[in-house]
Order: structure tokens, then C-alpha cells, then sequence
């Protein structure tokens, strides 16, 4: 699933490309995915003459403020995320226009939302599994959804102080699980969870209340030091992830735990990493630096 870096990385992408633009038109051959409204034609009715005045992040989610004090959510969800260009239809299929990785990277293809904008351009969700959901809602009546209320701070924000982690940490649970909480912390999840606990020297099956100050520390810096690479380097791409202009980011390649079950340790240490399962996700560490 997309997690934060690969959910920022596409809200600069859309900044530069969509801000300002008017949505013109909607196609779908998944209704499913408009969770609200349920009604496919009201859904386009309302979103047609739409301007975006603005568009930011909140946890794994899109969001997209509107003219007429409406605003559209999109959450990509296991395997979705959003492409700009131009297609046209051939043969019941989509076809870009140009060649490049839309046209050829086959991750691009499984295109079941396509928003037309007022400059002949297209907003498209590439969705392989067909699991991502969007929503149009009027402003206030979208911030104040639960699924959003009750988020976590954002983990990048500069108020998010070691004091501030400290404060939302619960007393139980194991460490992974807690990072991977979206009502303690917005944004992280399986990718990144391995990756910062590998940075920290934590076992992610490490109870919380067990680990101390100090690796608490160490975990609070891994957080900020490995979501900052993520996203200058454009998210990570392991599995369906690509930017909006349908190419892989950069993270997968300096990935350090997650993905790398049989392979050695960075850190020469002798520990070939582990997965393990750990309520139903999988944990990916060194049994010798994260003991």
C-alpha cells in the first residue's frame, strides 16, 4: 500500500500538474471504488465544474479542496495510485497518447477512473486490484469523517517532537504494530515500519512498554531520518507504486530490511535478514542487530 512518502510524492506531482484546473468529466468501469455518492451520475454531476483550489495529504490519504466548498478524497489504497497524461480510447481500452513508461510499464494499465480536465489533460487511478476508494463530499462534512478525526499526527510535521511521540505511544502492543497504527501515527506502514526499526536496532516484535527511553529516541530520529529519504527519492516502487507520470521511485534500491529475507545484513554483521508474520503482515529484520 502506499504509504507516506509515496502519498507525498504524488500530492507535489498533482500540485504541479492539476492545481487550478477544472474537472470537466468522469469515466469509471468500476463504480465500486466511488464509495460517496454512491450514485455514479450524481457523483459526476457534482464534480463536473469543479475547480481544485488545493491539494494536501493526510495520512495515506488525498485530498483534493474544491470550489463550492466541496472536496474530494481519494485513498489508493493496496495497489492504486494516480497518473496524469492523456489517453484515448481504442478497442474498449485506454491507450496513452505517448510513449514512455504509461504506455509500458504494464503497472500503469489497469485504469478504472479517468478524471478530464479543461486543458485536454487526464487524472487516472491505475488500480490492479480495484481496492481504492474515492469520495466527494462537501469540506466540512469531509474533514470531520471519523477515518480522518481520528488520525494520528503526521510524523513529518515539525510539532511531531520527541515529547509528542512519547505522549501517543500506548503502554502495550508490539513496536511494529504501534508504528503501524494509524490512529497513533499518520502515514507508516509494512515498508517503513521494517526499515525504521532496522535503522533503530529494534526488534519489531519488541513489546513497548519493554523498550526504553533511549531506544525510544532512536526510533523517534529513525522515523523522520527514513520517511525524508523516502520522499526525496520519490517513494518506494518494490511492488505497484509509481508517480504520476507512471515511473518508479527510488527508495526500493537502498531498502535495508524490508523485502530482503535471506539477504545479508548491511551492517556486515553477520545476520542474514528474517521475515516473520506479525499480525497478518509481514517483519523483516536482522536477528543480529535487532536483538
Amino acid at each position: 500500500m502506499p504509504e507516506l512518502p509515496e502519498v507525498e510524492t504524488i500530492v507535489a506531482g498533482l500540485d504541479k500538474k492539476v492545481l487550478g484546473r477544472t474537472f470537466v468529466d468522469v469515466w469509471t468501469d468500476w463504480q465500486k471504488i466511488i464509495k460517496f455518492p454512491k450514485n455514479f451520475l450524481l457523483f459526476k454531476k457534482e464534480i463536473t465544474g469543479q475547480k481544485i483550489k488545493k491539494i494536501w495529504r493526510r495520512g495515506k490519504n488525498i485530498i483534493f479542496d474544491l470550489s463550492g466548498e466541496k472536496s474530494l478524497l481519494i485513498h489508493q489504497k493496496l495497489t492504486g495510485h494516480l497518473l496524469f497524461g492523456k489517453w484515448d480510447r481504442k478497442n474498449n481500452f485506454w491507450e496513452p497518447e505517448n510513449k514512455g513508461p504509461l504506455a509500458e510499464d504494464p503497472k500503469n494499465r489497469f485504469l478504472h477512473v479517468i478524471f478530464f480536465l479543461d486543458n485536454k489533460s487526464q487524472l487516472a487511478l491505475s488500480d490492479l486490484r480495484k481496492f481504492a476508494k474515492i469520495e466527494l463530499r462537501g469540506r466540512e462534512e469531509l474533514i470531520n469523517l471519523e477515518e480522518l478525526k481520528n488520525l494520528g499526527p503526521e510524523p513529518l510535521d515539525s510539532n511531531f517532537t520527541f515529547e509528542k511521540f512519547k505522549s501517543v505511544l500506548p503502554k502495550k502492543g508490539k513496536i511494529k504494530q504501534v508504528l503501524m497504527d494509524q490512529n497513533i501515527i499518520a502515514g507508516i506502514g509494512n515498508i517503513y515500519s521494517d526499515e525504521i526499526l532496522w535503522e533503530a536496532k529494534v526488534l519489531p516484535f519488541r513489546n513497548a512498554a519493554e523498550i526504553t527511553e533511549a531506544e525510544f529516541l532512536k526510533i523517534y530520529k529513525a522515523i523522520k531520518k527514513i520517511l525524508k529519504k523516502a520522499v526525496k527519492l520519490k517513494g518506494d516502487s518494490f511492488s505497484d507504486f509509481r508517480t504520476i507520470s507512471g515511473e518508479l521511485g527510488g527508495y526500493q534500491k537502498i531498502q535495508k530490511a524490508y523485502g530482503r529475507e535471506g539477504k545479508p545484513c548491511f551492517r556486515k554483521d553477520g545476520g542474514i535478514i528474517k521475515r516473520q508474520k506479525i499480525g497478518g503482515r509481514s517483519a523483516h529484520f536482522c536477528p543480529v542487530c535487532q536483538k
